[in-house]
């Protein structure tokens, strides 16, 4: 089944569809440090540039589209503007593309889309009731939705993201992929030997380990057994009720860039030719490839229950 990917950043939601025997013929992002680590891991298939600025007909034809598409509008951590912010209309931009497909002969079988879960009660609801519209009553698909834990496919991370799949097939049958049992901690995947540069020093201790500042308070916990969450700041180092700290050595450190990487997922021969900075918000921004996978194996098994699937 061939593949156009949206918003694919260092390629987590490829790598899952590429993993379970789809064909990744085309991808974008205008992060150019994001294309960097994309084609030093999957190829030249990715497109850097504003998907806005690319014309509809150099997008190509495929069966299944995927995208992560951008979640600051929608976060909680942001502002939440939701449509009223440019990146918002990104969706649109896509919903603009497979409507140019549909005009063309050439609809998707399926569309498989990612996003922050606080999209579903955004705004009251009205931002995934609309973009559920969009996707159902304009484009003619029918809609599944759910949100998945990473921790729940086999990697020590809380990360918990909104799904969308949909399928031309008015007859698909669509159940999310059953969840697993958690083998591992955060423990398991530390690096034994790391960089001086990675531990932090006495003097900036004190605001890591404090429970938050001013009029925001949290509890400050280091050594968790499940990471938190990873975010694109990682690499500022916030506090330790923010993001992830072990202790090794007797010392306090932040995790590596290597680390971030396998809590996404991604297996140690992935290539990371970008600087700590870029590579903590390339990890941070990821999609987790085994829920990718997980994802990307039960749209497999509904295409071929519908005998849509295509080698």
């Amino acid at each position: 089944m061939k593949v156009v990917s949206f918003f694919s950043g260092l390629g987590g939601l490829d790598k899952g569809f590429a993993e379970t025997g789809y064909d990744i013929i085309w991808a974008n992002d205008f992060d150019k440090f994001a294309v960097q680590t994309y084609k030093a891991n999957f190829g030249e298939h990715i497109v850097w540039g504003d998907i806005n600025e690319i014309p509809l007909e150099e997008i190509p034809d495929c069966d299944v589209l995927i995208g992560g598409f951008p979640c600051q509008p929608f976060s909680m951590m942001g502002q939440q503007k939701g449509f009223e912010d440019t990146r918002g209309t990104l969706f649109f931009r896509i919903a603009e593309i497979v409507d140019d497909k549909i005009k063309k002969g050439k609809k998707p079988k399926a569309i498989i889309l990612e996003n922050v879960r606080s999209l579903k009660t955004h705004n009251n609801g009205e931002t995934y009731k609309e973009i559920h519209r969009v996707l159902q009553d304009v484009l003619g698909y029918k809609v599944f939705s759910e949100i998945l834990n990473s921790a729940d496919y086999g990697v020590p991370q809380t990360r918990n993201r909104t799904y969308i799949v949909c399928f031309d097939n008015q007859e698909a049958s669509y159940a999310f992929p059953k969840k697993q049992d958690l083998d591992k901690t955060l423990q398991d995947l530390l690096e034994h030997e790391v960089d001086e540069k990675y531990f932090l020093s006495d003097r900036i201790l004190p605001t890591i380990l404090s429970n938050g500042t001013g009029g925001y308070k949290a509890k400050s916990e280091i050594d968790l057994k499940i990471a938190r969450p990873l975010c694109a700041t990682m690499a500022k180092m916030h506090r330790a009720c923010q993001d992830n700290y072990v202790t090794q050595k007797g010392k306090v450190r932040r995790l590596t860039p290597r680390e971030c990487a396998r809590l996404q997922g991604f297996d140690d021969s992935f290539v990371i030719p970008v600087s700590d900075c870029q590579a903590y918000k390339q990890f941070g921004n990821a999609v987790t490839v085994n829920v990718s996978k997980a994802v990307a194996q039960s749209v497999k098994d509904t295409l071929k229950e519908l005998g849509e699937w295509k080698d």
